[in-house]
């Protein structure tokens, strides 16, 4: 007489059951990743959504290009403080600028600095951390529009800050 065996003691049983099991583990790592709120596209600019197209105002990027505006934006993490230097362009050297430092994707980490004007530059009392990426943006406290933008990679404490647009000419 013939014995049989159990269906527990197939391989391809084994190999069904770990295959169910690694796409179930899968789906609730899904989930949690997709569930997290942090979002891939932050962008800081006021964006409007028309149809599946997004539009936003390039008018201070064109301000800063057609003023052929550039700075130097650093950290001095000894010191304490955050430093915007003028490297070309018409800055008005005596008034306040905002300086907008933004997350890559965590909104509730960005800061807004106002620098006030120095022999040098403008300067803030603010230590950011350098544990990861940030999005700059410098323009003015108040008065005319214009913008700047950087990025400044984790670790490093330094970048340069230029418009978004060309201005057009060679």
């Amino acid at each position: 007489m013939e014995r049989e065996s159990s269906p527990w003691r197939q391989p391809i049983v084994w190999l069904m059951v770990a295959l169910v099991g690694a796409a179930i583990a899968g789906s609730i790592w899904l989930l949690k990743v997709a569930g997290n709120g942090d979002s891939i596209d932050a962008v800081p600019d006021e964006v409007q959504r028309t149809g599946q197209t997004q539009q936003t105002d390039l008018g201070p990027d064109a301000a800063a290009a057609q003023r052929k505006l550039g700075a130097i934006v650093r950290i001095d993490a000894e010191h304490g403080f955050v430093e915007v230097l003028p490297v070309s362009g018409d800055f008005d050297r005596t008034a306040a600028l905002k300086l907008r430092l933004h997350h890559p994707t965590r909104a509730e980490q960005d800061l807004s600095l106002t620098l006030a004007a120095t022999e040098t530059g403008w300067r803030a009392d603010a230590t950011p951390a350098g544990d990861h990426d940030w999005l700059i943006q410098l323009e003015p406290a108040a008065g005319e529009a214009w913008r700047l933008r950087g990025r400044m990679p984790k670790g490093q404490l330094a970048a340069q800050l230029r418009p978004s647009l060309d201005d057009g000419q060679p």
